[in-house]
């Protein structure tokens, strides 16, 4: 029997530690990290490998909040994440789903989370297909306006290849790397490469502001 590695990510001390002693009497079921802010559950997710996250959909104390915490957490771990919350409108389920969630939980029907875990775990839901879709079309809304030669440098860019490698790689001078660059950067919106690469991958955050306004 396979364990599933599991994150719990809650600003509740006592709710932290009810759900991991309840989650403990699972024999395949194993808790090896918990965060109360987006800082320390970001850096645990790119610290240690993990299958599953649970994450409270409001961390109080965090500048950043379950669904934001989400998306960042994506660049970080495969894991699937579940969404914990005490909140059940239509918005907040949106939003969980956007920021990448592949189910979404209200607290009080805690008994049935092992049960959920496995399933998520063990077999890839169609919404999983549902939200590559969803972030390839972002992905190519962000990049809509570049033209190919302008693509193909910020692929590179995001690749993390540095601007030497990116002449070398693409054939380019200099002055015309920088001119690509300049452009694709004032078509994207941002002023810096690094931003750039920022604002694509964090698609989901776009939409969340974008659904604020």
């Amino acid at each position: 029997m396979s364990t599933i590695k599991m994150v719990i990510v809650e600003d509740d001390e006592d709710w932290i530690k009810a759900l991991t002693f309840f989650l403990s009497q699972e024999p395949d079921l194993m808790v090896v990290g918990t965060a109360s802010n987006s800082t320390d559950a970001i850096q645990l997710a790119s610290s240690i490998p993990v299958d599953v996250i649970l994450m409270d959909i409001q961390l109080d104390g965090s500048k950043l909040d379950g669904i934001q915490t989400s998306i960042l957490m994506h660049e970080h771990s495969s894991a699937k994440i579940i969404m914990l919350t005490s909140l059940n409108d239509e918005k907040t389920m949106t939003q969980a789903f956007t920021a990448g969630a592949v189910h979404y939980l209200e607290k009080t029907r805690y008994k049935e989370l092992p049960q959920v875990i496995r399933s998520v775990y063990h077999h890839p839901a169609p919404m999983e297909a549902l939200l590559k879709e969803l972030s390839r079309l972002k992905r190519e809304e962000q990049l809509k306006d570049l033209t190919g030669a302008e693509r193909e440098v910020f692929e590179r860019i995001e690749a993390g290849y540095t601007q030497s490698q990116i002449e070398e790689k693409l054939f380019k001078a200099e002055s015309t790397l920088k001119n690509q660059v300049n452009k694709m950067l004032k078509k994207i919106g941002v002023r810096s490469s690094r931003e750039a690469v920022e604002k694509v991958r964090r698609k989901g955050l776009m939409m969340r502001d974008n659904q604020r306004k």
